[in-house]
């Protein structure tokens, strides 16, 4: 049986936020976190089997991705920033608790979320990476996790990701 998905757009100040949602009404929240590159769809296969379970599911595009709002200036993809999108989300759906899994860049805005808001986190899900300060003290204490990681400190310079994507 194949469970509908409707699309929703949330709002958060001046970024709306794409969404689909599966599974009934009056279910527990759970909202799901892409990564990096990714947008909704990379949980579709999840979506159903957790709303069948009874959950209301929530997979929106993080802003800057796909459907939803891309603010300019770096600070508006701050990490404070993407948990507010998230904190917005559940306060739109009137939960005050939600279930929360994050995957790849969506597993950083998760642990930050439950550090930041523990009161609003009914239940916490991180698939690929480490707690934060696991994470900060294999980077600095390992050098081969340093290099494993190379990619994270990569796109974060000014332009040189876009220029190598533009030319291949």
């Amino acid at each position: 049986m194949e469970i509908p998905l409707n699309d929703l757009l949330f709002r958060n100040g001046d970024v709306t936020l794409h969404a689909v949602a599966a599974g009934p009404n009056d279910g527990p929240i759970v909202i799901l976190l892409h990564g990096f590159p990714e947008f909704w769809y990379g949980w579709h296969r999840q979506i159903e089997p957790l709303a069948a379970a009874g959950f209301r599911v929530i997979v929106h595009d993080q802003r800057g991705y796909n459907l939803s709002s891309k603010p300019s200036g770096v600070a508006a993809y701050a990490l404070t920033e993407l948990v507010s999108d998230v904190i917005a989300i559940a306060d739109q759906l009137g939960q005050e608790k939600i279930f929360l899994a994050g995957h790849d860049w969506g597993a950083a805005v998760a642990w930050s979320a439950a550090l930041l808001h523990p009161q609003r986190i009914a239940k916490l899900v991180v698939l690929n990476v480490p707690h934060p300060s696991v994470m900060r003290k294999f980077l600095s204490t390992r050098p081969r996790q340093f290099l494993r990681s190379w990619y994270m400190f990569f796109f974060q310079l000014p332009w040189l990701p876009e220029a190598v994507f533009l030319r291949f």
